[in-house]
Parts: C-alpha cells; structure tokens; sequence
C-alpha cells in the first residue's frame, strides 16, 4: 500500500473503534466480541508504530474510555482513573518488562500472577467523613459521570462507613460487576453480565 492507502485503513480502522467504543460504552450493547475489539485496537497501535506519520486524538495510544453522556453531570477525577495495557503474545510481554527495566535503570527476575478479568464497568466513590459523596463512572479517565445514586443501590457498597482509623477524605476504586448466576435472573434483559452491569448503572432514574 502507498502513503494514502496507508493512511485511509488507518482512518478506517479507527472509525470502526469509535463505532464499536460507543456501542460498547455509550450503549452497552457491543456487536463484537472483546478478541475482535482488542484486535482492532492492536492493529491500529501497529499501524502507528510502523508509520510514524499516523496519528489520530482517538487512537486507544492516546484516548481511553469514552466521553461522558450529556445525559449525567460530569465529575473530574481527582486522580485519573487509567486502564490496563493489553498483551496478546510473548513480544508484547518482553517490551512490558523492558519498559520496567529501563525504568528501573536494572534488570529482575520477574514473575507473573495470572487471574480471569472481571468485566463490568469501573466505578470511584469519595468518602468524607465516613459517608459517601460522590460517585463516578471512569468516563474517559479524567473526566466521569455521576451516577451516585445508581452506585448507592448495589448492597454491597456502604454509604456510611462509622470505623474510626477510617480516613477523612478517601477516593475508592473498583468494578462493580455481576456474578453469572445472578445474571440468570436477567439475562432476557441484557445480552451479556458486562452489559448489565454498564446498562444498569447508567439508567436515569436509580
């Protein structure tokens, strides 16, 4: 491919990840499957890399998450909530650990701990003074979307916290998500546990 043919499947390629980016966040409602949106991701990461020339705002080396909806107030992240980097083979292992070694000015030793992904939506909850404030969805790591009162329905999530070496003022981060056994229940409602997740937390009315 020449120069231009080059640069038209990147844009095209990029495209169709903002396409699969809304239905995936916006919508809760993906047509791929997470191998085929991490493999248009990986593609467009190697496109760039081999041509230097290539480069778009909306590049997952660049952008993470999504914009927060219009429909909920927004909330910046006092700490930005990043997102893990992907590995889909031995060389992308070898380049993490260089990146760590260099960093480190040293060569370790290295080991791996490996556990399934928990799949829902990333959520951060400000405690003041043992009660819970605000909050967030990850929105686009900096920028999130209040949704406290859909976070206040999950039972598992205190709103007031009473023990007292608990700190003042405390960002707390995690996954809300939906076991599989749980989902059984609704599964005529969502097309997969991630989606009910996402989609439940993203309603209007809590």
């Amino acid at each position: 491919m020449n120069e231009n043919e080059i640069r038209e499947y990147y844009t095209n390629k990029i495209k169709e990840l903002k396409k699969n980016n809304k239905l995936y966040f916006e919508e809760s409602s993906p047509t791929i499957s997470d191998k085929e949106y991490d493999q248009i991701k990986k593609e467009i990461i190697q496109l760039e890399k081999k041509y230097s020339y290539l480069r778009n705002t909306s590049s997952p080396s660049i952008s993470l998450g999504y914009a927060p909806s219009k429909n909920f107030v927004k909330h910046k992240h006092r700490v930005k909530m990043l997102s893990l980097s992907n590995a889909f083979d031995n060389e992308d292992l070898e380049n993490f650990e260089k990146k760590i070694f260099n960093y480190l000015n040293k060569k370790l030793d290295l080991e791996y701990s490996v556990e399934p992904k928990i799949d829902g939506i990333s959520a951060s909850l400000t405690y003041k003074d043992g009660i819970l404030k605000v909050g967030t969805s990850r929105g686009d790591g900096t920028t999130g979307e209040v949704i406290t009162e859909n976070l206040k329905t999950i039972k598992d999530i205190p709103q007031k916290i009473t023990s007292k070496d608990f700190p003042n003022d405390i960002d707390i981060r995690g996954e809300v998500f939906i076991t599989k056994d749980d989902f059984d229940k609704l599964k005529n409602n969502f097309a997969n546990p991630r989606n009910a997740a996402s989609g439940s937390l993203r309603q209007k009315k809590p």
